[in-house]
């Protein structure tokens, strides 16, 4: 049985393309939630306008891979410290927040972002929202796939490629073998 996981930190072409490689992820699809438009575009989201982040819609199979364990890889692939942004990506459509389905990722969300806020991880403190799920848009087709659609783009190279290597280095157990 497959469960859903929803994750929002920074650009979703990075989580896409890192969380597609996970063993016991099912499907990866890039979108769009927590905003105030129905069916928004990627041109009114890249306005910052309309409340939305981009975020990942993951659906895995827990007995493979557990949604505490894929909160740890979002959190060590995007920076949660930042209110807003990602790099150089700016704006609302950027922020780092995780949509809970129950109680229990809602629990789990919470818990990992104190521990690892205890654990001093990360310099500054996690701002993270943690919301209830709302309406998943899907983004437009041209989006799925997109590192591996366009590995020879500039973003892919300079702001992707990093944090594939760093799935890889620290969740190599986790990675897919085929």
């Amino acid at each position: 049985m497959s469960e859903q996981a929803f994750f929002g930190g920074g650009c979703f072409w990075c989580l896409e393309a890192v969380f597609d490689r996970v063993r016991g992820v099912n499907r990866v699809e890039p979108g769009y939630m927590g905003g105030h438009i129905i069916d928004p575009s990627y041109e009114q989201i890249c306005t910052g306008t309309t409340g939305h982040a981009e975020v990942v819609r993951i659906s895995f199979t827990p007995e493979l891979i557990d949604f505490e364990t894929l909160l740890r890889i979002f959190f060590s692939i995007h920076d949660p410290t930042t209110l807003d942004r990602q790099g150089n990506d700016i704006g609302p459509q950027y922020r780092s927040i995780v949509f809970h389905r129950d109680i229990n990722q809602r629990e789990l969300t919470k818990n990992t972002i104190e521990e690892v806020d205890r654990a001093r991880v990360f310099r500054d403190p996690i701002v993270t929202e943690a919301a209830p799920v709302e309406y998943f848009y899907p983004a437009e087709n041209y989006h799925n796939d997109y590192f591996i659609n366009n590995p020879s783009q500039p973003y892919c190279q300079v702001i992707i490629n990093p944090k594939m290597e760093k799935f890889r280095n620290e969740w190599a157990k986790f990675l897919k073998t085929s």
